[in-house]
């Protein structure tokens, strides 16, 4: 179906989520260190690759395995109506050191080394390119293969060799030594001339030439470029445009737009900083690119709205074009309700029709062309109300979850706390709301009868769907919940349901 016909698709059956892949699995016990916990994941556009980030400011890159075992792309496979019934399949690709530690001595700041995002960029050839940043720097790299050339000597039995000096085929050695990139041994001799050389009486039976005994390849990393000094306030979003040129990195009070060619030079294109500081209400949270007109943008707020920018309008995008927020209950503000309604991620859907955001206690699904209202709202961990206070104690309510969209928009999904995350169907009359752990058996905490929706009117032309509404103070099976365990990282596949997820260090996959 298409991506923007969300409303009109014909309910789905529910997905059965199988468990795929684990990388990086803890062992019962083991302790996690810091840097290790993954803090980014993204798919690349066409599925075939993974990049995770973590803390330690090093990028994972993985390469799908699956597709290569049969004769031809998936695309012509399935236009040629071949049966694909294998899961997606990844494994380790390379990895390298984006970021490092730094210190701002004019602010005497300490700036981690923790990836907030990866993008991936268009890739005219072979090579893979993509964005990483921390608080402060952005940088774009290149991944390629290179072949490495191994250096042997030729070298040729004297009782075999012939008079005019040709050499048979088996002449060559089966037994030689070890040896290493330059063509010398790996015990410390070389095949090379050394300067004590003296030829032997009668000369030599037979000349040694060096070839090239075998071509390896070898992944490498390139830095091309680095965008700093753009941000006073830390980045927490970076977003490509589909134009392939530019990109827009977001700080908590401005977003900036970039040329790919270009880090020297930015435009600032949103700036919500007021002249007094005091007179501050709220900040950016997030901002993306529509994933199909390279004019517009939207961006998310800590007050639950989300604007929609056209960058045709002015130079400085200030005034946007459209507003998306949800009217507010009389009578159910409370201490807690500003904090709750901060957006903390925003995804567009493939064709850009709807907009997925998430705040701390729901996902909702916004119309470009109502902004009367969300569409639909699903309930993440509603038994999580009554526990506000605790959360907020322990600045658990803070944390920032993120949210996807499947690559035909009839799902959506999130994370949530104890490791579990959830899969809810978009579509008009589907039901769907699943709850699934980070774990080897994926369903053992799964809703077995998940909530009807309720339906109501949050407006006279606006239907809102709430569904996934659970009991109070426990999950779905009864369990209390591990606060400081939880998912807050996960990506979509962009063509299959297929599903990764952070939890710690441990990258989990599962398919349905």
């Amino acid at each position: 179906m298409n991506g923007g016909d969300v409303a009109a698709a014909a309910p789905a059956p529910p997905l059965e989520w199988k468990f795929s892949q684990v990388f990086g699995e803890r062992a019962a016990g083991e302790e996690v260190q810091e840097v290790d916990i993954i803090s980014a994941i993204e798919f690349d556009k066409t599925g075939d690759h993974l990049a995770t980030g973590d803390r330690g400011g090093r990028v994972v890159l993985f390469e799908r395995t699956d597709t290569k075992e049969h004769a031809g792309s998936r695309r012509e496979l399935e236009r040629m109506d071949y049966p694909v019934t294998r899961h997606p399949e990844f494994r380790y690709k390379t990895e390298f050191q984006s970021h490092e530690p730094e210190f701002d001595y004019l602010k005497s700041l300490e700036i981690e080394e923790k990836i907030n995002k990866i993008r991936w960029c268009h890739m005219p050839n072979g090579a893979l390119f993509l964005l990483s940043t921390n608080d402060k720097t952005i940088k774009f790299w290149k991944v390629e293969e290179k072949k490495v050339k191994k250096i042997s000597n030729l070298n040729i039995d004297p009782s075999r060799a012939i008079a005019n000096g040709s050499m048979p085929s088996s002449s060559v050695s089966s037994s030689q030594k070890q040896y290493l990139a330059n063509g010398c041994y790996t015990d410390g001799s070389s095949g090379c001339l050394s300067n004590d050389f003296s030829f032997p009486p009668g000369g030599l039976p037979a000349l040694h030439l060096p070839v090239v005994s075998s071509s390896e390849s070898s992944v490498a990393a390139k830095c091309r470029r680095v965008y700093a000094h753009a941000h006073d306030y830390h980045i927490n979003s970076i977003s490509n445009n589909c134009d392939g040129e530019t990109f827009i990195s977001a700080d908590d009070l401005r977003i900036n737009l970039w040329n790919l060619q270009i880090s020297n030079q930015s435009f600032n294109i949103v700036d919500v900083k007021p002249a007094n500081m005091e007179d501050l209400t709220e900040v950016i949270t997030s901002a993306e690119f529509h994933p199909t007109h390279c004019n517009m943008l939207a961006y998310s707020s800590s007050k639950g709205s989300i604007r929609l920018v056209d960058l045709r309008q002015s130079a400085l995008c200030d005034s946007h074009s459209k507003l998306f927020e949800e009217k507010e209950a009389p009578g159910s503000r409370s201490f807690f309700t500003e904090i709750i309604a901060s957006i903390s991620d925003i995804k567009f859907a493939k064709a850009g029709r709807y907009i997925l955001s998430r705040d701390y206690m729901t996902l909702k699904l916004w119309d470009i062309n109502m902004d009367s209202g969300p569409v639909s709202t699903f309930q993440v961990h509603e038994y999580l109300r009554p526990k506000l206070c605790d959360l907020y104690e322990n600045d658990s309510i803070f944390d920032k979850f993120e949210c996807c969209l499947s690559g035909d928009s009839l799902r959506v999904a999130t994370g949530s706390y104890s490791n579990l995350f959830r899969v809810f169907g978009c579509a008009a009359g589907n039901t769907e709301a699943t709850t699934l752990e980070a774990s080897k058996n994926p369903m053992r905490r799964q809703v077995q009868t998940p909530s009807r929706p309720s339906r109501y009117l949050s407006s006279s032309i606006t239907r809102v769907v709430m569904r996934g509404a659970e009991s109070p103070a426990v999950d779905a099976n009864g369990n209390s919940f591990d606060f400081t365990t939880k998912l807050l990282h996960l990506a979509w596949h962009p063509s299959e349901n297929s599903i990764a997820c952070a939890a710690a260090n441990s990258l989990y996959m599962y398919y349905a």
